[in-house]
């Protein structure tokens, strides 16, 4: 993967839903809508849903659809943190730029990501814990369109 892309894709993730970002219009009714661009590059990322939730990441060079991954996951237990999932999320690693790392602890939380796959075609889950029992999960799979 071309490293310019790598840097504009972990910007991207960072400077939206994981940093916090303003979101823009929405392009569906009710969804989350947020949009990173840099020169040729865009990203956009729309979901919609919060405890039960599905959507997908994308990524377009010249106005030409590059890249794409999908995900849903859903709250299913006590105590969860949105902020704890989004400082997992800012922590993406370069060798795997989908979600977090493969694993995150703070305090009583614990993020785990397994990904099988690379940038072209890949599938993963996340999972976070509260004192050791699954309060959340999420699967995601993507890859390269044409």
């Amino acid at each position: 993967m071309d490293k310019n892309l790598l840097d504009f894709l972990i910007t991207a993730k960072k400077a939206t839903y994981a940093g916090k970002g303003a979101e823009t219009t929405s392009s569906r009714i009710k969804s989350h809508d947020l949009i990173y661009e840099d020169g040729d590059y865009m990203y956009y990322d729309t979901y919609i849903g919060t405890g039960k939730f599905a959507g997908e990441e994308a990524l377009w060079i010249k106005d030409v659809p590059y890249w794409s991954m999908n995900y849903i996951g859903r709250v299913i237990g006590a105590n969860f943190s949105g902020d704890f999932l989004k400082e997992a999320l800012l922590l993406v690693p370069e060798e795997k730029p989908f979600r977090g790392p493969a694993d995150y602890t703070k305090g009583d939380y614990t993020y785990h990501c397994d990904v099988d796959g690379s940038f072209d075609w890949f599938q993963g889950k996340e999972i976070i814990s509260y004192k050791g029992n699954e309060i959340y999960e999420c699967v995601f799979h993507g890859g390269l369109v044409e």
